[in-house]
């Protein structure tokens, strides 16, 4: 995955959330600040 440089618009993406549902980062245009968390798991 290609890196994204400081101060740029974010990629939309689509990510299951943790009831499985799919989020759009496109459905939170507009807002100031989205928190993204990912749970790397147990490797």
């Amino acid at each position: 995955m290609s890196r994204v440089a400081l101060d740029s618009v974010a990629p939309d993406f689509t990510l299951p959330d943790f009831r499985g549902v799919p989020v759009s980062l496109s459905e939170h245009r507009g807002r100031h600040h989205v928190l993204l968390v990912f749970n790397r798991g147990l490797a």
